[in-house]
């Protein structure tokens, strides 16, 4: 077997062995305070449309319990993982792609049942994150690639920060932290990977309901709040499997 075929199969299992532990992962996030208010940077990451009362958040735990949850989370790791090991190959970024992948798929069940992005799962797994990239840049003198991931990571973090501050784009600060991983790694792919995957992101998030608005003819469902995660983590999956040949045949 080459080197593709044996990075497709590791990434194929380990994401799919590890995927059958997000239910588990779920259920351990800590559930937010409820008498607290809210800090505004916790805040879901669309407003409500107007005269639509909030619906009440789902317990992390009662996420987690779903039936088959286990089964779905590891089928999409199992997939993401053998599409990211196909298009690296036995290269170093699996060595932070892989295990970002069930946390990935963790964060966007949540946040597709909350519109929250935990800050207990995001920040750790960014942080373990910068550490394996910055260990594998030096050790290998990929200098030129560790500065451009620290850089995609600053740029499209600073990006989302942007975005949730004007608050045009309705976003909670959940996105933002989240965008730091993404730009990271796509960053450390390259240039056309970081644009394609971010790129892609907001389109992918924004057409389905645009046809349903232009379908049903009700514009109200364009102020439907609706998460933003799980279409972030897609695109970023994309740009990195994908980007490179998008962008060359978008940009030349």
């Amino acid at each position: 077997m080459n080197d593709q075929v044996v990075a497709t199969l590791l990434g194929l299992i380990l994401c799919g062995a590890l995927g059958l532990l997000v239910p588990r992962l779920i259920s351990r996030v800590p559930e937010p305070a409820e008498k607290e208010p809210a800090e505004a940077e916790d805040e879901p990451e669309q407003p409500e449309a107007p005269g639509e009362p909030e619906p009440p958040k789902r317990a992390y735990a009662d996420i987690g319990a779903d039936s088959g949850r286990a089964l779905r989370s590891a089928a999409l790791s199992a997939l993401s993982g053998a599409l990211l090991g196909w298009a690296t190959g036995l290269e170093w970024p699996l060595v932070w792609l892989l295990p970002l992948v069930p946390v990935a798929v963790a964060l966007s069940v949540i946040d597709w049942h909350t519109r929250l992005l935990p800050r207990v799962l995001v920040i750790p797994a960014t942080l373990a994150a910068i550490v394996a990239v910055v260990v594998v840049g030096l050790a290998t003198g990929e200098r030129d690639l560790l500065v451009r991931a620290l850089v995609a990571m600053l740029a499209v973090r600073s990006f989302f920060w942007l975005l949730w501050f004007v608050r045009s784009a309705g976003m909670g600060f959940g996105d933002v932290r989240l965008a730091a991983p993404v730009g990271l790694v796509l960053g450390w792919t390259g240039w056309g990977a970081l644009a394609v995957g971010v790129w892609l992101g907001f389109v992918i998030f924004a057409l389905p309901g645009l046809a349903l608005a232009i379908a049903k003819r009700d514009r109200s469902l364009l102020r439907k709040p609706y998460p933003y995660g799980p279409f972030m983590v897609i695109g970023a999956l994309v740009g990195l499997v994908w980007g490179p040949t998008i962008a060359a045949a978008l940009w030349g």
